[in-house]
């Protein structure tokens, strides 16, 4: 055990202190809102520039480094501990005696004030031998942490990568809602005018007119609620890529249908392999394991071995000393069995977790996979609506302005118009963040 921790100690120092080792901030400068704005980014530059400089992701790298620096903590003790010291004192001693009276002489008490200096130095070594391996599973502890902290960094990023792809696609669902709507209000207004042209001429009467303004007024209430959409979206996004609310970003439409092939096997395969939280749940067991050891390890003794070298006052005489302690607990109330049983417990309830999280990461893979196939066949049927719509509302719109149609039905082939392009926005979009929570659900940024 004494090679064991000793070689333990060796390759520690060797690889040098965790703070020398541990970047602190991202390895290129953040993008900031003067270098993204007056040029359009895509989806990828916009990942890119989350993972550069996002706050969370900073804070989690600040994170590892603690935690890593905990481990050196760990290390410590394994360790020779060194310390000096220097002592210096003066005392007073006070006596008062009183002097044997003769007859005839007056007594008196004398007062003797004495002083005593003294000096004291020495330095101190000690050096843990042997205790059973207690140090080296708390440092094995620290590590197991430190690696679900550098897991935590990974989940960060997959975390922002989402986010930002999200924020992405719903800018584009707003301003493709924003032509939509901006279409229909177009329609509306010429439809607004025709009315109006025919009751003048008498041909139409005034509740056709008065249809036309309501519709008017609801496509303007369309497209108020479509920018602000568009706008609340947009400063998700700056938000997401850490910069400020108000940049002006310009991205490039990507709201196309682009077919991808599913493989169900593998990508369950993929998500246990690249999830950052399965990896977190499975260092836990371990860190519990070594925190069982060190529990366990705790009902057997500490050898030390120590001594110092050192002077007293007046004249500087050596001193020195060596030492042998064994320290060993015998009765603490129960406490070590208490925090035995507990490390226990703990184990079992990461290994079940364990169980818990492979359930959970499968069930996610697979809504995922039915929520694109859900998004490609509703994109295919929108489509076709679409289509059917534009024919309906051509015709509709000859029949009225021929005479023959009623602002009735020319008003409803509108809305179903625009209510089949705001659908086939609406899949293109699910379509997309579909796409973006499946790479997230296999571990993919």
């Amino acid at each position: 055990m004494r090679s064991r921790i000793a070689a333990l100690a060796l390759a520690c120092l060797a690889s040098g202190p965790a703070w020398a080792q541990t970047p602190t901030t991202p390895p290129s400068a953040p993008a900031t809102a003067a270098t993204v704005a007056g040029r359009q980014i895509t989806v990828e530059e916009a990942v890119a520039i989350a993972l550069e400089g996002q706050p969370q992701i900073v804070a989690r790298l600040a994170d590892y480094q603690a935690a890593r620096l905990r481990v050196d903590q760990a290390l410590a003790p394994l360790l020779p501990q060194l310390t000096g010291s220097w002592t210096a004192a003066r005392a007073q001693t006070v006596t008062q005696s009183t002097p044997s009276s003769r007859p005839g002489s007056d007594p008196r008490t004398l007062t003797v004030t004495n002083w005593t200096d003294t000096t004291v130095a020495r330095i101190s070594l000690s050096q843990l031998l042997f205790d059973f391996g207690k140090n080296y599973a708390t440092i094995d502890s620290a590590r197991k942490q430190a690696d679900v902290a550098l897991e935590d960094i990974e989940l960060q990023r997959q975390l922002i990568a989402f986010t930002v792809k999200e924020s992405y696609t719903n800018i584009l669902f707003s301003q493709r809602l924003i032509r939509v709507n901006q279409q229909a209000l177009e329609r509306a207004e010429l439809n607004l005018r025709s009315a109006q042209g025919f009751f003048d001429v008498g041909t139409r009467p005034k509740s056709d007119v008065t249809r036309a303004e309501v519709d008017v007024a609801n496509a303007r209430v369309d497209v108020i609620r479509a920018r602000n959409a568009e706008r609340t979206a947009r400063v998700a996004l700056n938000v997401a890529m850490g910069l400020p609310y108000d940049t002006p970003t310009s991205i490039i439409d990507n709201l196309a249908y682009q077919p991808v092939a599913i493989e169900r096997g593998q990508l369950h395969g993929e998500a246990l392999r690249q999830r950052p939280e399965y990896r977190q749940t499975r260092l836990r067991v371990d860190a519990n394991e070594a925190l069982v050891r060190r529990s366990f390890l705790d009902f057997f003794p500490d050898i030390t071995g120590g001594g110092f070298y050192g002077a007293a006052r007046a004249d500087m005489n050596e001193v020195w000393e060596l030492n042998l302690n064994l320290n060993w607990s015998i009765f603490d109330g129960g406490n070590r069995i208490a925090r035995y049983r507990e490390a226990r417990a703990n184990l079992e309830a990461a290994r079940a977790r364990v169980k818990a999280q492979e359930l959970d990461i499968s069930r996610e893979v697979e809504q995922t996979v039915i929520s694109v196939e859900e998004a490609q066949e509703r994109i295919q049927a929108a489509q076709k609506s679409v289509e059917s719509a534009q024919e309906n509302f051509r015709l509709a719109q000859g029949r009225f302005d021929a005479g023959v149609g009623t602002i009735l039905e020319l008003t409803d082939a509108q809305l179903e118009l625009t209510r089949a392009q705001n659908l086939e926005a609406q899949a293109l979009a699910d379509y997309r963040i579909a796409l973006a929570r499946l790479d997230r659900s296999v571990g993919r940024r």
